[in-house]
């Protein structure tokens, strides 16, 4: 590995101990201060959903492709494994409502990392997974079982008074604003989403008679503070140049702008899966071509080797 790999997995690795740690303990201060609604047993099951599934799909995978298991080599390297499979885990058990049920989320936790090795498309001499992982988990069990929900915006906040109900949104969006700087360099994507959201809300009201205070309600609340800097935000399936990363949320943004408008609910996690599959198809498109293209020149190359022979 070059040095410049090593830096950029070095980067990865941070990101995801630094979002791990923020993510756990935001679900110890919920379940035992703020007054999450869901059992204190339900991240556990989803954590262990997570793992598990994380775990299969690498043995299948390394047995498959004949190389070493990834978490092989000492306990950093097994917790540094699971740190992808600990975010989405809890992300899902904290965002997911299912009454008393549990294996709904386990479920949906299981489906956010079987994504990623299930769901991928060519990317130069790799292949790259492109939907969100704890999105798609959540959007999928949505799809599936209408009797399943969203978590109640309020419990993130049900037990604060006075300057706790601002307290809180501020450290997530300081943490959050340090940790997309520093580690996976998505400010630029943060800025399109939360202009372009702003933008689409004054479009329904102009164009649709949307009452504006509505429109905008969401941004007020820690759930969308949440999804802005902890789920959108995801490096492994959100391109890499400022341009793109413009566009991609301005996407997100618009197409939950056209998804309200259609009367659609869960708009935020159906946005970000569809936004999520059509950069998947373009990738997939671009591979072909970029496939097809070298084949003439190729065959050229060959026909001149011979040539010479």
């Amino acid at each position: 590995m070059n040095q410049g790999a090593a830096w950029s997995e070095a980067r990865r690795i941070g990101g995801l101990r630094r979002f791990a740690i923020a993510i756990s303990a935001l679900n110890l201060l919920g379940h035992f201060v703020l007054g999450f609604e869901q059992s204190w047993v339900t991240p556990l099951v989803s954590l262990a959903a997570a793992y598990s599934t994380e775990l299969l799909m690498e043995l299948v995978d390394a047995r498959i492709s004949r190389r070493p298991l990834k978490f092989a080599g000492g306990i950093v390297r097994k917790i540094d494994f699971l740190l992808s499979a600990h975010i989405s885990g809890l992300a899902v058990g904290m965002l997911l409502y299912a009454n008393q049920r549990l294996w709904p989320v386990a479920f949906a936790a299981a489906a956010a990392i079987a994504s990623k090795s299930l769901f991928r498309v060519p990317m130069g001499r790799k292949t790259l997974h492109f939907l969100n992982p704890s999105n798609f988990g959540i959007s999928l069990t949505l799809l599936l079982f209408p009797w399943i929900g969203i978590a109640p915006p309020y419990h993130f906040t049900e037990n604060l008074t006075g300057a706790g109900y601002w307290v809180l949104p501020g450290i997530i969006v300081c943490s959050g604003t340090f940790l997309n700087a520093r580690f996976t360099k998505r400010l630029p994507l943060i800025a399109a989403w939360l202009s372009c959201f702003m933008a689409q809300a004054w479009l329904r009201h102009w164009l649709f008679g949307a009452r504006i205070q509505s429109a905008l309600l969401p941004m007020t609340g820690v759930a969308f503070v949440l999804y802005t800097f902890y789920m959108v935000t995801d490096p492994a399936t959100t391109p890499n140049s400022t341009r793109a990363q413009i566009c991609f949320g301005a996407a997100v943004a618009f197409t939950y702008g056209l998804l309200m408008v259609s009367h659609i609910v869960f708009g935020l996690f159906f946005a970000l899966s569809i936004v999520c599959v059509l950069r998947g198809i373009s990738i997939a498109v671009r591979a072909c071509v970029e496939r097809r293209a070298e084949v003439p020149v190729m065959e050229e190359a060959a026909m001149t080797a011979a040539g010479r022979t």
